[in-house]
């Protein structure tokens, strides 16, 4: 596949043309028609609804939930850190494994209702489930639990959601929607942030209650999705072939590992500083604890405002432009500075200012990343599959930065405050991450 100029074909100069030509095994061809608007309303609402009920959990109910195990005398004051990073671990491993194989069994999915939308809402009704869990759980072990099952199905339902984009998405209409995207996530976060401070004291609330209507949001939209619906069915999978789905060969699809690498490790990065925020604001910056969700509301506002913006604007200019490699590699970049930056942080008002400065950079960098790697996708059979690899590279380090930051927080520091090894090593890995992306060929 090669890059060329698409005017001809409505797209931008510079934008591969691949992605409007490619045909799989079933006949299904790359959109080429901007996609329906019914669509495009439903599937950035649902975004918003379902991260809401997802990131509110992820980024403060842990802390909240931990807290109260330690008020309980389940768990040591002193351990709290470590729970954390347990906790978050073993959540983001589920979720890595739960994307790939539920992205490859949509792709695989003969049901009349088509491909994507059983796992759609199964998965979101999963995740409310095991947030009722997590709420009520009395100890470490049974909030884990609950974490892990809520991520599998946060994953069941993200996995095929995500694909859509793909099967419904033209190449030159990808930046904004994908952009947008990242604007709905984002928002979606702050507004997690905003539950979980007004319900702190009622776990069922702050765990349950956006799950249950992101529920009803899934279902419209799985009404509202055009899916398509195989025309026959699949050869019979052999277990090689379930070993393989988590797998894309480097070799032959170089672009694509290059793009993998780079989405590992700036989400290295990202959660290596968002697993421990909690933790960072009471012991590094002096936060009290009861302040905390306030600080991390606040903060959170400030970042979705420079990346809404930020984020906007990259979306559209890349599909203007027709590159997006250049908004990539620097976003990624400025990211890193801003990730060695939290070390120096000694007050709130600081904390706030660099908050602005990494979501201008995310909001960059999800505004056109998203874009890029559905232009280097191998394969519109398993688009579903594919993305479900490449969401490894999201998930993944979202397993390994709890695990390796819960060790390396307590080198030469007992009480386990050690953040300025631990965001060295953060904003090395996100430097790595944009010179990756430098090679990538088929897309400018």
């Amino acid at each position: 596949m090669t890059t060329t100029s698409g005017s001809a074909a409505g797209m931008p100069s510079g934008m591969t043309t691949s992605t409007a030509t490619s045909r799989g095994r079933f006949g299904f061809p790359e959109p080429t028609q901007p996609a329906k608007k019914s669509y495009v309303f439903w599937l950035l609402t649902a975004q918003l609804v379902f991260f809401i009920a997802l990131l509110g959990p992820a980024i403060v109910g842990i802390g909240i939930k931990i807290q109260s195990l330690v008020a309980a005398g389940v768990i040591s004051e002193d351990g709290a850190t470590g729970a954390a990073a347990v906790l978050g671990g073993f959540g983001a491993l589920f979720a890595t494994v739960a994307n790939v194989v539920f992205g490859r069994l949509s792709d695989r999915t003969t049901s009349r209702f088509g491909r994507r939308r059983i796992w759609i809402v199964a998965g979101t009704v999963i995740m409310t489930g095991a947030f009722l869990i997590m709420a009520l759980a009395p100890s470490l072990l049974v909030a884990t639990i609950g974490w892990s099952l809520a991520q599998l199905g946060a994953n069941m339902a993200l996995a095929p959601f995500i694909t859509t984009i793909a099967d419904q998405v033209p190449s030159f209409q990808r930046g904004k929607i994908t952009a947008a995207i990242g604007i709905m996530q984002n928002v979606g976060i702050l507004g997690g942030t905003y539950v979980a401070q007004a319900f702190t004291d009622q776990l069922v609330i702050m765990f349950v209650g956006p799950a249950v209507l992101a529920i009803i949001v899934m279902v419209v939209f799985a009404v509202v999705l055009p899916d398509r619906q195989l025309p026959e069915a699949p050869p019979r999978a052999s277990f090689r072939d379930w070993v393989e789905t988590f797998w894309v060969s480097p070799r032959k699809h170089p672009d694509y590992a290059l793009a993998w690498w780079s989405r590992f490790l700036i989400t290295f990065a990202s959660f290596g500083f968002t697993t421990f925020r909690f933790f960072y604001l009471l012991n590094h910056v002096g936060v009290e604890e009861r302040d905390i969700p306030a600080v991390i509301s606040t903060s959170v506002l400030i970042y979705t405002i420079g990346l809404i913006a930020a984020s906007y604007l990259a979306g559209w200019l890349s599909d203007r432009l027709g590159r997006r490699k250049v908004f990539v590699w620097s976003s990624t970049a400025l990211f890193a500075v801003g990730t060695f930056a939290l070390i120096f942080v000694q007050d709130v008002p600081t904390f706030f200012i660099l908050e602005a400065l990494l979501g201008i950079a995310y909001g960059f960098y999800v505004g056109v990343d998203l874009a890029l790697v559905v232009d280097v996708l191998p394969n519109p059979d398993d688009s579903g599959k594919d993305l479900g690899v490449f969401n490894i590279a999201n998930a993944l380090p979202q397993t390994i930065a709890p695990l390796i930051g819960g060790v390396l927080v307590y080198v030469s520091d007992p009480g386990g405050n050690n953040y300025a090894l631990w965001f060295s090593v953060c904003a090395v890995a996100a430097v790595i991450g944009a010179l990756a992306i430098f090679p990538i060929k088929k897309v400018r």
